[in-house]
C-alpha cells in the first residue's frame, strides 16, 4: 500500500477518544483510521505513570506492526502527560500527536480571567501539566479540579439507551442530566466543588475539558455552569495538528482510494483483510459491546466496524 494511503492510529484508555476521532474524521475525511479503546485497562488517569508509560508502549508497536499506521494521535491526556517524551524517542520516524488541558486557548477566550480546568487526577498532578501551568503563572485565575470516577462512570454509561427511538448520534442523543445517575451525580459534585460560574466578577466564564470522555457530559456540565460560559476542548485543534504534520511529511491521503480509484480494505489485527472496505476500524481490549455502543451513539458507526483484541 502506498504510504499516504496507511492508516492513521488513535488510541486512548477507552471510548472518551472517539471526541477526537470524531474531530479527525471532520477534518480528514479521505484518510483511514485504526482506532483502540483500551478499555480494559482504564482508566489511566487514576494509575501511575509507569503503568501508563508501558501501555502507552504496547499499544504504539502493536498499531505499528498489525495495523501499520503512518502517523499516531495518542487520544488521552493521561497517556501523552505520562509518556509521549519517551515514544517520541522510541518512535523517531512515526508523526506524534498528543493532548493537553487547552489552557492557551482558554487564557483567549476569558473576559473575567477566571478559568476552570477539569481533568483526570493524573493529567493533572503531571510534571508536564505542571510545567504548562507554571509557564502561564499570573495570566488568569485557575481553579483545577480533579474529576475521579468520572471517565469510568462516562465510560459505563454508553450502555444506557438513547434518549428517544432514531435519535440522531452525537452529544445530543444523550439523556438529559439527572441527579439519579452516576455521571450526573459527579459533574454536580465536581463542579460545586470548584466554585461560581457566569459572566460575573470573580466568576468563572470559561471551562476546560481536561479529558476526552468530558465532551459527551457536556450536556450535564452545561446544565450546572449556565449558558454563559465557554468549553474548551482539544479535538479540532488535535485534527489541524494532524493534518499540519501529514503534509510536512507528505503522507496526506489525497482521495482515501487505492489503485483505479477502488476503496481498499485495511488489514485486521490477524494480518488479514476485511472482507468490505472500511475507513474506520475500532478495536477494543475490553468489552465488545460497549465500544459497539459508543461508536454507534457517537459516531453513527455499525457494530462491524468493531472488534475486540489482546494487546499484551
Amino acid at each position: 500500500m502506498n504510504p499516504a494511503q496507511q492508516p492513521i492510529g488513535v488510541f486512548d484508555s477507552g471510548v472518551g477518544g472517539l471526541s477526537v476521532l470524531r474531530a479527525l474524521k471532520a477534518e480528514l475525511p479521505h484518510e483511514r483510521f485504526v482506532y483502540l479503546a483500551d478499555s480494559a485497562n482504564a482508566p489511566y488517569g487514576e494509575r501511575g505513570d509507569a503503568y501508563v508509560g508501558a501501555r502507552t508502549h504496547a499499544i504504539t508497536r502493536f498499531l505499528r506492526e498489525k495495523h501499520h499506521i503512518k502517523a499516531l494521535v495518542v487520544a488521552c491526556n493521561t497517556a501523552t502527560a505520562a509518556a509521549i517524551h519517551e515514544v517520541r524517542h522510541s518512535h523517531a520516524d512515526l508523526p506524534l500527536v498528543g493532548l493537553e488541558p487547552a489552557i492557551k486557548p482558554a487564557l483567549a477566550v476569558t473576559r473575567t480571567g477566571h478559568v476552570g480546568v477539569v481533568g483526570t487526577r493524573g493529567t493533572l498532578t503531571s510534571a508536564k501539566f505542571g510545567k504548562l501551568m507554571a509557564s502561564l503563572a499570573g495570566q488568569a485565575h485557575f481553579v483545577v479540579q480533579p474529576c475521579d470516577g468520572l471517565a469510568h462512570a462516562i465510560e459505563r454509561s454508553v450502555a444506557q439507551p438513547l434518549a428517544a427511538p432514531g435519535a440522531s448520534p452525537g452529544i445530543s442523543a444523550t439523556p438529559p442530566i439527572s441527579s439519579t445517575t452516576e455521571t450526573g451525580v459527579l459533574c454536580e459534585r465536581y463542579v460545586r466543588a470548584m466554585g461560581a460560574f457566569g459572566k460575573g466578577p470573580g466568576q468563572m466564564d470559561t471551562l476546560v475539558l481536561g479529558c476526552t470522555h468530558y465532551i459527551f457530559v457536556a450536556h450535564e456540565l452545561r446544565a450546572l455552569v449556565g449558558p454563559d460560559v465557554t468549553f474548551i476542548e482539544t479535538g479540532e485543534p488535535v485534527a489541524r495538528q494532524t493534518r499540519r504534520l501529514l503534509e510536512t511529511a507528505g503522507l496526506l491521503n489525497g482521495d482515501g482510494l487505492g489503485a483505479g480509484g477502488i476503496s481498499m480494505a485495511l488489514p485486521n489485527a490477524l494480518g488479514k483483510s476485511d472482507p468490505a472496505p472500511c475507513s474506520v476500524r475500532l478495536l477494543t481490549t475490553g468489552p465488545l459491546p460497549m465500544l459497539q455502543a459508543a461508536a454507534q451513539r457517537w459516531l453513527d458507526l455499525p457494530p462491524d466496524c468493531c472488534e475486540a483484541v489482546l494487546v499484551p
